[in-house]
């Protein structure tokens, strides 16, 4: 399916053009809006969590699942990892300013959208 699909580098310094595969911040969107990633974000805009706390706060997501969009996140620098030397490893995850600046949209999104489904389920 990516025939006649035109590659171009995006150059340091150079506009993004997020139409264009090779623009990183295209690469983000797509992990911030990918079908775990903003549930990620989500989950982290209060406090750091621990990984199997943070797979229990987003119910349905598998731990390979959760495993994959916390490299992609952790790599974009969107999220911190703390991995404290105990047995076994205690492994804590955390919103970077970058991350919660992206997150606070997608956070407030969600809060709209929670307050207009709460408003129209209190209505008569």
């Amino acid at each position: 399916m990516t025939e006649g699909l035109q590659r171009r580098r995006v150059e340091p310094g150079a506009r993004y053009e997020v139409f264009h595969t090779d623009c990183l911040a295209r690469n983000v969107v797509d992990h911030v809006t990918s079908r775990w990633g903003i549930w990620v974000l989500i989950s982290l805009r209060r406090n750091s969590l621990r990984f199997f706390e943070l797979r229990e706060s987003i119910q349905g997501i598998s731990e390979k699942m959760l495993a994959q969009t916390l490299r992609s996140l952790l790599d974009d620098g969107l999220i911190w990892r703390e991995v404290e030397p105990t047995t076994p490893p205690q492994v804590t995850y955390g919103l970077t300013e970058f991350g919660r600046d992206v997150g606070e949209p997608l956070s407030e999104l969600f809060d709209r959208i929670t307050r207009r489904l709460s408003e129209r389920d209190e209505a008569p």
